[in-house]
């Protein structure tokens, strides 16, 4: 009985009728979360605030009848703010960065619909994690560091195309001259969102905390006369949705082919990395236990990053946060996501004009938090909890990232793994493929794992595994393995979890021949001669 699954929600429009009620209910609360992270994440990207709406109107009102997964919430995303106002900057900036960048995005969304139809969503196993957090961690630094002059007001003319080494040099002259009306709407701002968790009322800890910051900052914006005392940048401006709803893309970029080659590998490479790292994440959350269609997944984002680059808007992925909120809210189908669409373009045809008295301090606010939650530094601890040299990886995929780009940030975190493992006594024979037989007898499935199993070969793993039916006893021997490094560990620990909630059970044998290099549960080991 205990792995018996609940009653699993329909889907379509089966799955509209029985599950109306909790979808149309979470779907409003990811409004009020995703509309004013939406508006910030394109300013961030040097778009035009109201393409962060469009963005998410199309993750919402499209791709929710293509995606993979049943709740996860498709929108633009703070992970990608640094890609996105990198390629503006790189295209020329303004207007003209704008639409040269957009050229980029639509190849890369195509290039992620193939990247689904090849059957590449298992491409999330083939980076370490450690170099995948450490690159979240190095953009989350460089949302705040970017942030910082929005929140004290400065004039954007002063950090136009400055990297964030330029910014932190010319931090005492913007603290000298910020703007004190709009650094305090951004101070209380930060603070609501820094302390909104910790709420104990059980009604008020159902109201999004950027939800709660717009009810402050509104009327701080009103009461302090915005309007007529502050400069036109201190607020947003998104004009006519209607008039910026056209053909904006233009595909003359190519003619610098070495930037356009490079933000197309960035925008279709970390756009999916970070978007199925979400799926998957949420699967583990999904009440209902199902498992989302990665490939499919990759098409659908694919499909909607094209369109909206059409358009003029930001790529867009499944994103973390508001899919957390999705399954904590009691979501149960793909209609969560359509409604949160719907309710963004009611809210934008309708109640445009409210949208012009946020302050951008507050917005500002808003992704500095996101930035925090990066580059916290319980990420390092945790981090270190892994293992120290999942710690070098990480700090220097960080180091790298914030130095040079997200290319080669995550490239050398990926190279220091390599070499970490090879330290460790990982045959170079076995850097790509790791000798796995399997054997079938009477009920029950051996695995065994030879020479070393490792990030870059776990590919060829993961598929013997995955052929495995559901059911039976498997039987995983890793005793002739001289490593099993942090990133393998962790999936193949998730492998057993998930082949159990199925009915099935699993045992790891042959690690009491290895030496765990600390005491986290996905740990990487190494075998002891």
């Amino acid at each position: 009985m205990k792995n018996e699954k609940p009653h699993i929600p329909g889907d379509g429009l089966k799955g509209l009728k029985e599950n109306l009620i909790p979808d149309l209910s979470s779907g409003f609360s990811i409004f009020l979360l995703a509309l004013p992270l939406s508006l910030g994440i394109a300013k961030a990207s040097e778009f035009p605030p109201i393409m962060g709406l469009v963005t998410a109107i199309i993750g919402g009102l499209l791709v929710s009848f293509f995606m993979g997964g049943r709740l996860t919430i498709k929108g633009p995303a703070a992970g990608l703010i640094v890609i996105v106002a990198g390629a503006v900057t790189e295209f020329g900036g303004g207007e003209t960065g704008w639409h040269l960048a957009l050229g980029a995005m639509v190849a890369a969304g195509l290039l992620q619909i193939l990247f689904g139809v090849l059957k590449l969503g298992r491409l999330t196993e083939f980076f370490p994690l450690s170099a995948v957090h450490g690159m979240l961690a190095a953009i989350g630094l460089i949302i705040i560091i970017k942030q910082l002059p929005v929140f004290m007001d400065i004039n954007p003319s002063l950090t136009k195309g400055k990297e964030p080494l330029e910014i932190l040099k010319e931090l005492p002259h913007f603290i000298a001259g910020m703007d004190t009306k709009a650094t305090l709407v951004g101070v209380i701002s930060l603070w609501i969102m820094l302390g909104w968790n910790k709420t104990t009322h059980p009604k008020l800890k159902k109201i999004p905390a950027p939800l709660m910051v717009l009810l402050f900052a509104i009327p701080a914006e009103i009461v302090l006369d915005f309007q007529h005392t502050e400069p036109t940048y201190a607020l947003v401006h998104i004009g006519n949705l209607t008039e910026n709803i056209k053909y904006n893309v233009d595909f003359s970029g190519v003619q610098m082919t070495g930037t356009f080659i490079k933000y197309i590998i960035m925008f279709a490479l970390v756009g999916s990395l970070e978007s199925l790292l979400t799926v998957k994440a949420i699967d583990m959350l999904d009440p209902y236990r199902r498992k989302s269609d990665y490939n499919k997944d990759l098409v659908a984002v694919g499909i909607g990053n094209t369109i909206s680059a059409f358009l003029g808007g930001l790529p867009m992925i499944s994103e973390v946060a508001r899919s957390s909120a999705n399954v904590t809210n009691g979501a149960r189908t793909r209609w969560a996501n359509f409604f949160h669409g719907v309710f963004i373009l009611v809210f934008v045809i309708f109640a445009s004009r409210y949208i012009e008295m946020i302050p951008n301090a507050a917005l500002a606010a808003m992704l500095i938090f996101v930035g925090i939650r990066l580059t916290h530094p319980k990420e390092f601890i945790k981090t270190f909890k892994i293992g120290k040299e999942q710690l070098l990886v990480f700090v220097i995929t960080i180091v790298f990232t914030f130095m040079t780009d997200l290319l080669v940030g995550i490239a050398m975190g990926i190279l220091t793994e390599i070499l970490v493992n090879i330290f460790n006594g990982k045959p170079i024979s076995a850097i790509f493929k790791a000798p796995t037989s399997v054997s079938f007898t009477e009920d029950s499935y051996s695995v065994d794992i030879s020479q070393a199993a490792v990030f870059t070969n776990y590919l060829g793993i993961k598929r013997k595994l995955d052929a495995i039916p559901p059911g039976f006893k498997v039987d995983i021997n890793l005793s002739h393995a001289k490593l099993i490094d942090h990133t393998v560990m962790e999936n193949i620990l998730h492998f057993k979890h998930d082949y159990e909630e199925s009915g099935g059970k699993v045992n790891l044998l042959g690690l009491d021949s290895h030496r765990a290099v600390s005491e986290h549960q996905a740990a990487a080991r190494v075998k002891v001669k």
